[in-house]
C-alpha cells in the first residue's frame, strides 16, 4: 500500500508561481511511476505530468508545457510540480498519483494510488 500526501496548493494571482509537493510512504518509492492530474469543477481528471521512478520519461500534457515541471527526489520519497505562469484555467484541485511500474501514464485508469488533493486557484 501507499499513501500520498499532496500540499503547497494555494491562491495566487494570474502570471504566478506554485510549487506542490506530494510524499509518499509505504512502498519503495523509486520503484513507482508517478503523475499530476488536476480536475476543475463540472470536469474530468485530466492528466498534467508523469515521470519515470529514475526520472528518465518525462510526460507533460500540451496544456502545460512549457509552464509547469515535475521532478522527483527518491530521497525525501516525495514529487513535486512546479508551476509557473499561472492562469485561470489551471484552477483545479491537483492529484498526485501512483504507479507501480516504471514508466508513467497519461492514462488516470494505470494509476494504483491517489493522493486526497490540494486546491489550486488562479485569481484574474
Amino acid at each position: 500500500q501507499v499513501q500520498l500526501v499532496e500540499s503547497g496548493g494555494g491562491l495566487v494571482q494570474a502570471g504566478g508561481s506554485l510549487r506542490l509537493s506530494c510524499a509518499a510512504s509505504g512502498r519503495t518509492f523509486s520503484s513507482l511511476a508517478m503523475g499530476w492530474f488536476r480536475q476543475a469543477p463540472g470536469k474530468e481528471r485530466e492528466f498534467v505530468a508523469a515521470i519515470s521512478g529514475g526520472s528518465v520519461n518525462i510526460y507533460y500534457a500540451d496544456s502545460v508545457k512549457g509552464r509547469f515541471t515535475i521532478s522527483r527526489d527518491n530521497a525525501k520519497n516525495t514529487v513535486y510540480l512546479q508551476m509557473n505562469s499561472l492562469q485561470p484555467e489551471d484552477t483545479a484541485v491537483y492529484y498526485c498519483a501512483a504507479r507501480r511500474y516504471y514508466s508513467g501514464s497519461y492514462y488516470k485508469n494505470e494509476y494504483n494510488y491517489w493522493g486526497q488533493g490540494t486546491q489550486v486557484t488562479v485569481s484574474s
